[in-house]
């Protein structure tokens, strides 16, 4: 059953981490060109950075959660490590994007701050 269970996992954990580093990447780049007053090389650099330590961060994550988890014994418990644990990385996901843009908007600011004195 646990075969299942990571198979299942993995699956999920990948399409969502890849989509959504995707989407983070593709739309991300704006923000940061704006900030490196446009930029393209440094750009394309940070944003593969970013999107390099991502992917790391959620891999591990992936692979630590695994690691702890017991024997698997019925179709119930599969089912209720494999939706929580699939929650807690779209929720590791969320928190990683918001810390990012605020980031981005503190950043923003003080760049602001800094040639409007």
């Amino acid at each position: 059953m646990n075969i299942l269970a990571y198979i299942i996992y993995f699956v999920l954990t990948y399409l969502i981490t890849v989509q959504a580093g995707f989407i983070f990447y593709r739309n991300g780049k704006v923000y940061i060109l704006r900030l490196l007053n446009g930029d393209e090389k440094l750009t394309d650099f940070i944003n593969k950075m970013l999107l390099t330590g991502y992917y790391l961060l959620n891999l591990g994550h992936v692979a630590f959660s695994v690691h702890s988890w017991n024997t698997i014994e019925s179709r119930m418990e599969l089912v209720t490590i494999v939706t929580t644990l699939t929650g807690r990385i779209m929720l590791i996901l969320a928190i990683i994007h918001f810390v990012n843009m605020t980031v981005i908007f503190l950043f923003s600011k003080y760049k602001k701050s800094i040639f409007s004195s």
